[in-house]
């Protein structure tokens, strides 16, 4: 298993960093082939950094979610605001109009989470 030596402050974000583009570069690379499944591909990912990379499960999946957020969002212009945010609120900034969207975390849990036919990413097991 890859682990990071602690004298080196940054070597930790630097793996982490590359295994998240490595994780993006997969993604991107095996989309086409899970069109209609996007599930499979999540979990693949996973399975990739996992074997081929030695990166451990908890951080395979968090490593391959950031990275399925990045390719999913690459065209959007719309982001999160995290300072502003808050555990039950997600503040949405549009920079290009100067807008600001207030999105109550329950209607993201309501339309996206508990949703069967919408939802498309589920834990790995």
């Amino acid at each position: 298993m890859n682990t990071v030596n602690p004298q080196h402050p940054h070597a930790a974000s630097d793996y982490r960093t590359a295994m998240q583009a490595a994780a993006f570069a997969y993604l991107e690379r095996h989309q086409a082939e899970h069109l209609a499944d996007e599930q499979t591909l999540f979990t693949r990912a996973v399975q990739h950094l996992q074997l081929v990379l030695d990166v451990p499960q908890y951080l395979a999946e968090n490593l391959v979610a950031m990275a399925y957020g990045e390719l999913r969002s690459a065209d959007c212009r719309l982001y999160l605001d995290i300072s502003t945010s808050t555990g039950r609120t997600a503040i949405i900034t549009d920079p290009a109009s100067g807008l600001t969207f207030a999105v109550p975390v329950a209607l993201i849990v309501k339309h996206l989470i508990e949703t069967p036919a919408r939802r498309t990413l589920r834990q790995v097991s």
